[in-house]
């Protein structure tokens, strides 16, 4: 229900505040140091309400950052592209799912994203102790547990809107804390 709760207050945004606020986080993002130096990034390209990340994977990619997109699989574990500009996605219907923007080209394999120095999460809210609520496909889970696996260390941020950073989200004992969140209105850290 808590889900349902956000997925709602999102359908109710008008075009405008999507717009504004994609504007908003890209702006933000940009300025965070983490992604500032950052030479690779793996991210996602919005879908639906989500805040937009349009504008943040063009601008990352125009400053010659490699971006990595995911692409679904069967299992709900995530395989990794190159990001090279708007004309370089697909749209894929995936069963009983929704229809997602993936890159088009090679396949990198699920360790991909190990090479990242930011792994920029889609999220429904964060609370105050960085822990990350997901809309419940385990598929960023399994990322997270990857990562955590090879010790890897990027910087794990999620973008969200102002409402859903709250006090405190259900947490499941393979849940991870992120270290940042960015919201139109700001940038808090965790950890």
């Amino acid at each position: 229900m808590l889900r349902q709760g956000f997925l709602l207050a999102r359908s109710r945004l008008t075009a405008d505040d999507r717009r504004e606020t994609e504007a908003a986080l890209a702006a933000r993002a940009l300025e965070l140091p983490e992604l500032a130096r950052a030479r690779t990034v793996a991210a996602y390209v919005s879908v639906g309400s989500e805040p937009g990340t349009r504008a943040l994977l063009d601008a990352l990619h125009t400053r010659g950052v490699r971006v990595l997109l995911p692409a679904l699989m069967a299992d709900n574990d995530l395989d990794w592209g190159a990001y090279d500009g708007q004309g370089s996605l697909v749209r894929i219907q995936h069963r009983g799912k929704m229809a997602l923007l993936e890159p088009a080209g090679e396949r990198l394999g699920p360790d991909a994203v190990l090479s990242a120095d930011a792994v920029l999460l889609p999220g429904l809210a964060v609370d105050a102790r960085g822990m990350r609520l997901g809309r419940g496909g385990g598929s960023y889970d399994r990322v997270l547990a990857r990562l955590e696996r090879a010790g890897a260390d990027p910087a794990l941020v999620v973008l969200l809107h102002d409402s859903e950073v709250v006090d405190r989200v259900p947490e499941e004992p393979h849940d991870r804390p992120v270290h940042a969140v960015i919201t139109p209105s700001g940038v808090r850290r965790f950890r």
